[in-house]
């Protein structure tokens, strides 16, 4: 069971990635590849927890702050320059 929501989940990570190439402005190719960071850390969780493996509870948990971190300099540099553009 664990594993169907992991494949529904790459589906829609496949569909994030077209709204992140296709997308006319930056703020929504920075919430498209957000949302895609966080399916992918629900599929390591829900990976670790079938698998009960907790190296990836460890993985997800620092790919999130991560892509915390990176979504906070994002929005910085957008800030700087206006979003519009």
């Amino acid at each position: 069971m664990i594993l169907l929501v992991v494949v529904i989940a790459i589906f829609a990570i496949l569909l994030c990635a077209i709204r992140a190439a296709l997308g006319p402005t930056a703020p929504d190719r920075v919430v498209a590849v957000d949302a895609i960071v966080t399916l992918m850390v629900a599929s390591m969780v829900l990976l670790g927890v079938d698998y009960r493996a907790s190296i990836y509870l460890d993985v997800a948990l620092v790919y999130a702050f991560l892509s915390f971190l990176g979504t906070l300099a994002i929005a910085k540099y957008l800030e700087g320059r206006g979003v519009e553009t």
